[in-house]
């Protein structure tokens, strides 16, 4: 019973990380689409913030820039979006372009197109989290053959 827990673990991570690259790649995609496919409108910035985490301890502080933007769509629908990650030179009342789906309008994205950029950040996303399988893999396979060895030993 106090074996299961060596597997139980890890595995739970797998499938948490697993789930972290589907939410990477379908994000990289929404993306991708929207800039390749997305009509333009002008938007508002209705509200620039910033968040903060860490700085416990002897830990970085991270900051993130977030934007409220509004724009109205071709259909004549005003939307309104928030995104995180903008450029912090944006600020309330600035006006900048956006591009959204027309079926998914609050989806759209203010991130200027730069598919490098984003082919980049999703292929490290997605490299950390293929050793993190791999190291939870290694650790199931070496829980495994240290209880097989222990079994051997003592019957």
């Amino acid at each position: 019973m106090f074996e299961l827990l060596f597997y139980a673990v890890p595995v739970l991570m797998i499938a948490g990380f697993g789930y972290a690259a589907y939410l990477l790649i379908r994000r990289a995609l929404r993306i991708g689409r929207t800039w390749s496919r997305g009509l333009t409108a002008e938007a508002r910035c209705l509200r620039m913030y910033t968040t903060t985490s860490g700085g416990g301890g002897d830990t970085s502080v991270r900051t993130t820039v977030h934007h409220v933007y509004e724009f109205t769509t071709a259909e004549g629908r005003s939307i309104r979006f928030e995104e995180e990650g903008g450029p912090a030179t944006v600020l309330d009342g600035d006006f900048v372009t956006v591009r959204y789906l027309p079926e998914r309008p609050e989806r759209a994205t203010a991130l200027p197109p730069s598919r490098g950029t984003l082919a980049v950040t999703t292929g490290l996303g997605l490299t950390f989290l293929g050793v993190a399988i791999t190291f939870c893999v290694g650790f199931i396979v070496t829980a495994h053959l240290m209880f097989s060895a222990m079994n051997d030993v003592i019957p």
